[in-house]
């Protein structure tokens, strides 16, 4: 369980800094040539592309290697830390100054996850789901985030549209981690033969397709306070029922669920609180601050 934890947190670092450096290379292309196969030359001529794409292959690697050795309920909800570690990250790429405020939301984050994962503590499990087991899941889990996409393009650009697309993305995302971990349990028991003839293999790849398109669309759809928080934290509420459901892991119940809601209220208040503040918009989506920034018509000096 350990390494799995240690896998985890690598995982999102990884994943964090990739995120960054990519759009710090993006940034850094011309307005003028922003579109097509010119911003693809000009992407391919930046080493920061090459390190950034570099981060999330690893970041896909160690979440792999964390899913084989922990429990989905516990490797999961540890890549909210992927949000904080995103804001460190860019606040030194982009030299921005962070504030006390969104310092206290990455000490939020990181003291209610510790809490929430150390008491609920899931354990026991099984390392590979039965076959018929899948069909609910799939089901449930289709139909939900279909209904999340449906309600979201229903909806005008805005907040609203973008958490509900990130919704979707979140499930898909949960749903993949899940598929992940049975394929990794099958290439372990039975080698690389066994991994791509498992049905799990593909469904993986197709379900993280579709939430990597989703999440585009939700990025696009409006500002981040409306798709980061739904997108971090459906993961791992998704992602803990699945380990729950799914691979039969135990949390622990009685007095324990007092701290662990505890620790999980923190999160969930230290997520939203950091998706508001400014110099958050400035580390991760750059881009969206320079757009707005004429319509807010307020001076850097009073951003957060």
């Amino acid at each position: 369980m350990i390494l799995g934890v240690i896998f985890a947190v690598l995982a999102a670092a990884s994943n964090a800094l990739g995120t960054v450096l990519q759009r710090r290379a993006v940034v850094h292309v011309p307005g003028s040539r922003g579109r097509g196969l010119a911003l693809v030359g000009d992407l391919l001529h930046n080493p920061a592309w090459f390190v950034g794409i570099l981060g999330t292959v690893l970041a896909a690697l160690f979440q792999a290697l964390a899913l084989l050795s922990g429990s989905l309920a516990t490797v999961q909800p540890i890549f909210i830390l992927e949000l904080p570690l995103a804001l460190i990250f860019g606040s030194v790429v982009f030299r921005v100054g962070v504030s006390p405020r969104a310092w206290g939301c990455v000490i939020c984050i990181f003291s209610g996850l510790a809490v929430a994962l150390f008491s609920a503590a899931p354990s026991g499990g099984r390392p590979q789901v039965p076959g018929m087991a899948w069909v609910p899941a799939l089901l449930v889990l289709g139909g939900l985030a279909a209904a999340f996409v449906v309600v979201g393009l229903r909806r005008p650009q805005g907040a609203a549209r973008a958490a509900c697309l990130a919704l979707a993305a979140a499930i898909g995302n949960a749903l993949t981690a899940a598929l992940v971990k049975s394929s990794m349990d099958v290439l372990s028991q039975e080698g690389a033969a066994g991994f791509f003839l498992a049905w799990q293999t593909y469904a993986f790849a197709i379900a993280g397709s579709v939430s990597v398109i989703l999440l585009g669309y939700a990025m696009q759809a409006g500002p981040i306070i409306g798709s980061q928080p739904a997108l971090t934290l459906g993961d791992a509420a998704v992602s803990f029922f699945l380990g729950v459901t799914l691979y039969a892991e135990s949390p622990r119940g009685g007095w324990w669920l007092v701290p662990a809601l505890a620790g999980a209220a923190l999160v969930v208040y230290g997520v939203f609180a950091l998706s508001r503040t400014r110099c958050l918009t400035k580390c991760v989506n750059p881009a969206e601050e320079n757009r707005d920034e004429p319509r807010r018509g307020r001076p850097a000096a009073e951003a957060m």
